[in-house]
């Protein structure tokens, strides 16, 4: 097979499942290398998700894991707030805006590091890690530096722009310093300038996906899993892992491009479309989920040693216990709805991430490490 056919072979959520699935499979027969699933675990696991998500949605109406979630701060809707600011912005417009902000917020997400944050002027809020991210990111793309047209059409991003934005640029976006440390800074910067590089042979914007999308709906309805294809036929296929063991040796994630397919989907809805199928999509594979189900015990490491060494992103413990993850994902989804008595329809899989299993992830690791993952991963900021 073709480079190019591998590639489409693996930019599919099909892929993601089935190859992961596949490793645990394996895992249940206790044939990997690195890990030793105890699957009656998982049980506890699932009361610990359904236990969080009454807490954080005691009406049960649980929204799908998204970024819009992180703009939510304080009893606030920070991108509502700015939408009201624009009140001739048409539908269209708006959807393509929500586009620009999704992409450019979720590409810079991942891991902060332990010590940086965000001040901001505007709520006096003080944030870390994905909410302080998420806040700064807010906050440049309102700013209109990513815009062509600053004072005029602020609320987009320009592929010019993107493509010459710096990482002092950014540094000085995100109140960067040596007392402020970013990890990932140049990476980051260098994701944007990749997004504006791959939609310049597409057209002006990255939110000019949204028009393609609106074009593949059927009657006004939408299969999530378009959402994804679209999104890694604009970006480049990097978020793939080697594991012996997997089929054909390579193992697609394309965690932060499916958060962003994610994040997709509720401006598409305000912009009139029905997505279909939500559960296209897969879990997420970051160390959240992750941590969840080594912090339950569902997952031991065979070494103990794994837990305290820093491992490299794609090397092939990571690798193994992310694909686990998504494959676990899908087995925990039917015991939470089981718990809280809803189907599928009403709590989605991305709904269980949210409501949820990475909180949960989050209050397991609080409890026994201070907020630190129970596997320390080497990251330079650009892992999607």
């Amino acid at each position: 097979m073709t480079h190019l056919g591998v590639k489409a072979a693996l930019a599919t959520p099909e892929a993601v499942r089935e190859r992961c699935t596949a490793l645990l499979t394996l895992a249940e027969e206790d044939a990997l290398a690195h890990f030793h699933l105890v699957p009656e675990r998982l049980e506890a696991a699932a009361s610990l998700v359904a236990e969080v998500t009454k807490e954080t949605y005691p009406d049960l109406r649980v929204p799908l894991h998204s970024r819009w979630r992180h703009f939510e701060l304080a009893g606030r809707d920070l991108w509502a707030e700015i939408l009201a600011r624009k009140p001739d912005l048409g539908r269209p417009a708006r959807a393509r805006a929500e586009f620009e902000l999704a992409i450019v917020s979720v590409m810079l997400d991942a891991g902060a590091g332990a010590t940086w944050r965000y001040h901001d002027g505007e709520t006096d809020l003080v944030l870390g890690r994905s909410e302080g991210l998420a806040l700064a990111s807010l906050r440049l793309f309102a700013s209109g530096s990513l815009s062509e047209h600053p004072e005029s059409d602020p609320l987009r991003a320009d592929v010019a722009a993107l493509a010459a934005f710096t990482a002092a640029d950014l540094g000085r976006a995100f109140q960067v310093s040596d007392q402020n440390p970013l990890v990932g800074l140049v990476g980051r910067a260098a994701v944007l300038n990749g997004l504006g590089r791959s939609f310049a042979a597409r057209g002006s914007r990255p939110g000019e996906l949204y028009d393609q999308l609106v074009g593949e709906a059927k009657e006004g309805r939408l299969p999530a899993r378009a959402i994804l294809v679209a999104v890694l036929e604009g970006l480049a296929l990097s978020d793939v892992g080697c594991h012996a063991q997997a089929p054909g040796g390579l193992i697609p994630f394309h965690k932060l491009s499916q958060w962003l397919s994610y994040s997709l989907i509720e401006p598409l809805q305000h912009a009139g479309l029905t997505i279909t199928d939500p559960d296209g999509l897969t879990g997420l594979a970051e160390y959240r989920n992750g941590g969840l189900f080594i912090d339950s015990g569902v997952l031991e490491a065979r070494n103990s040693a794994t837990l305290t060494q820093t491992w490299p992103a794609y090397s092939e413990l990571v690798v193994e216990w992310r694909a686990l993850t998504v494959a676990l994902l899908d087995r925990l989804a039917p015991l939470v709805r089981e718990r809280l008595g809803l189907g599928p329809a009403e709590l989605p899989l991305g709904a269980v991430l949210q409501g949820g299993s990475w909180a949960a992830g989050r209050r397991l690791a609080a409890s026994m490490r201070g907020g630190r993952p129970p596997i320390a991963v080497d990251s330079d900021g650009t892992l999607f």
